[in-house]
């Protein structure tokens, strides 16, 4: 057994029991959002896979803190959305793993969860990083979402689980889109993986909705390429979270031809990681803005353990123990790593030609 087995096997448990819960909010006819102070769409699908989550870390690793999105005041105002949500998360908990991971017993145990995720993270100590609904807009429009889990150790990620239920189980399935469009919108069958990196371990995936075993598990890695013009980029759907026009010019400058994959959320970790695309850049368009290191933090390990590297645009390591976001750091670039010092360097022209 490896040194993070347990921790390892809590986190999928709880990431899968979170997932059925979102993918049951999806299938319904309509989704309706609530609005945050920051004008971010989130759901009760957030606040679900929230409790789920830090309820199974408390029951499994009572010591552990945790950094999570949300928070539980709007339940504690609402009567209404507090037992919509206390009914989803009984719903989903309907399972044979509570001697594991747990179960809770009332609403109010419930949003007492949601708070826990209140850790001002840090670079000392066992600390969790939780997006229980990474990628809302793409939630809200039944694409691309992934429910994000992982721990840090003394700043140091060494577990990342992300279950992607909307992404097919098989690399190839979702073939890259033609300009503009997104890929892996839901409604095909065989869609729902769970991709997993322990440091040291590797990376693998297996189904999101079922039990993982020997045979159903596989290893993923990225793809062997040694130039960027057989690349495939991967980026966000949302203009207003990374810079296409200069994103385009830098696929340019490494004389890549492909369309981009634009998806939502931590998916675009796992996409590349299997070998779906090669490059994911997702850079500033503000000089104030801070990555929050939920976005970040299980996707950067798998990406690792799948022999790639992540960087910010200056080729710094992404520092995840001085709190809440990445402040030390701008823009994000993961690619694989026989092509990550060209891809920097292409980078670094595009935007240094453009100041």
């Amino acid at each position: 057994m490896g040194l993070f087995s347990v921790e390892k096997r809590i986190a999928q448990l709880a990431v899968q029991r979170a997932s059925r819960l979102t993918a049951a909010v999806a299938a319904r006819n309509s989704l309706s959002s609530i609005t945050k102070s920051d004008d971010s769409p989130v759901t009760v699908a957030d606040f679900g896979a929230q409790a789920i989550i830090i309820s199974a870390i408390r029951h499994a690793f009572p010591k552990d803190e945790v950094v999570g999105e949300e928070d539980g005041a709007k339940l504690r105002a609402d009567a209404g959305l507090r037992e919509n949500v206390w009914k989803l998360v009984q719903d989903a908990s309907n399972d044979s793993f509570a001697s594991e991971i747990g179960q809770l017993k009332s609403a109010d145990e419930m949003i007492d969860a949601i708070d826990h995720g209140n850790s001002e993270g840090g670079n000392s100590g066992r600390i969790w990083a939780l997006d229980p609904i990474d990628g809302t807009k793409g939630f809200l429009r039944r694409g691309q979402y992934a429910v994000c889990l992982a721990l840090m150790v003394d700043g140091k990620v060494q577990v990342g689980v992300i279950g992607c239920p909307n992404l097919p189980l098989q690399v190839g399935q979702s073939s890259a889109p033609a300009a503009g469009e997104v890929a892996g919108e839901s409604g095909s069958e065989g869609n729902g993986a769970l991709f997993t990196a322990v440091r040291g371990e590797g990376a693998f995936v297996s189904p999101l909705f079922s039990a993982a075993t020997e045979s159903n598990t596989k290893q993923i890695h990225f793809n062997a390429i040694t130039s960027t013009a057989n690349a495939t980029f991967c980026e966000s759907v949302e203009s207003g979270h990374s810079a296409h026009d200069t994103q385009a010019a830098i696929a340019s400058a490494l004389g890549i031809t492909k369309p981009p994959v634009r998806m939502d959320s931590q998916a675009k970790y796992c996409s590349i990681a299997r070998g779906d695309g090669d490059i994911y850049l997702r850079l500033p368009v503000s000089s104030t803005y801070q990555e929050k290191i939920w976005d970040h933090a299980a996707g950067n390990v798998l990406v690792h353990e799948a022999g790639g590297r992540v960087t910010d645009m200056f080729g710094k390591e992404l520092d995840f123990g001085v709190g809440r976001t990445l402040r030390d750091n701008k823009g994000v670039i993961a690619a694989s790593a026989a092509i990550h010092s060209d891809v920097l360097k292409a980078v670094h022209q595009v935007v240094n030609s453009s100041n």
